[in-house]
């Protein structure tokens, strides 16, 4: 009895860094944005769609190499991020945050009907990126598209930090995060380095959906669900903080695979928004400190 119930929970383990993982990704872009602008990108879903479908096309239609797909898939998203900074975000001027807030919406909605008009309404399927079976531990089975997952996730946390900490442009865009009007007059471009976060959270949300598609299966309209939980897991690590975004990512995930097999399968997509409801009323900073605290401190 015991060793069925490790078993189960080694696999709910499993899935629930899966799961997090995915929305680790999503939650770091969001953090992204808000560290440059102070607003949400509600479109930050529909990056991960499409990098999910662009990525479908190169391997399934066009048969191209898995790592080429990959390159080609992430820079078209890229593409879009910065399509979408330059076309709605920068020709605002005077912009207050739910005036930006609105436009990311509208975007969003704009991306979901064009990845249904190209994409059509159906799940499309893409071939796991390595073909073995399920790995066995203890009784539980840990698929190989998981590991890719989480060497991934491991290989964004790397870059990021790297990035920010130790390459010039990172660190503008770090003195633009903690105050704007300083790093203009320091001679920092802070609408490039605006545009840059939305390039930088776009490709973030392009290799999520990348990496995910060949288990859950991509449609145009998961990126709504997929921004819910991703934004769950930036409100409980603490809005502007994408290391405690990461943690309760795969907090979050785990959370809600266990309560998935424990208690039903029909709450799971629930979880994320009553765990967020719950820190926002318990600790609105999140818990890992404020976001005002946080754009003082290093990423």
């Amino acid at each position: 009895m015991e060793i069925g119930l490790t078993t189960d929970m080694l696999q709910f383990l499993f899935m629930g860094i899966q799961r997090g993982a995915i929305y680790a990704m999503v939650a770091m872009g969001f953090n992204m944005i808000y560290n440059a602008t102070g607003i949400i990108n509600f479109a930050q879903g529909e990056f991960v769609v499409l990098g999910g479908l662009m990525m479908v096309s190169m391997t399934m239609a066009l048969n191209l190499s898995l790592v080429f797909a990959f390159m080609v898939s992430v820079a078209f998203v890229t593409v879009v991020g910065i399509l979408m900074e330059r076309l709605t975000i920068n020709p605002v001027r005077r912009p207050t945050v739910l005036r930006l807030i609105i436009i990311t919406i509208a975007v969003s909605i704009l991306l979901k009907g064009a990845a249904m008009c190209f994409w059509g309404k159906g799940s499309h399927y893409m071939r796991h990126f390595t073909d073995a079976p399920p790995l066995e531990i203890m009784g539980a089975y840990i698929l190989p598209q998981t590991l890719w997952i989480i060497g991934m996730l491991a290989l964004v946390v790397i870059g990021y930090v790297a990035f920010f900490n130790y390459t010039m442009t990172g660190k503008c865009m770090r003195a633009c995060a903690i105050n704007r009007d300083a790093a203009r007059l320091a001679g920092i471009n802070d609408r490039r380095m605006v545009m840059l976060s939305f390039a930088l959270s776009a490709a973030i949300g392009a290799i999520a959906g990348i990496i995910i598609t060949p288990i859950i299966q991509m449609d145009y309209a998961r990126g709504a669900l997929l921004g819910l939980k991703g934004f769950g897991a930036a409100v409980v690590g603490g809005l502007g903080n994408s290391m405690g975004a990461v943690v309760a990512g795969l907090l979050l995930g785990i959370i809600e695979a266990g309560s998935g097999g424990y208690i039903s399968s029909h709450y799971m997509d629930a979880i994320a928004l009553v765990i967020m409801l719950g820190v926002l009323f318990v600790r609105p900073g999140g818990l890992f400190g404020s976001s005002e605290m946080v754009r003082l401190k290093e990423f």
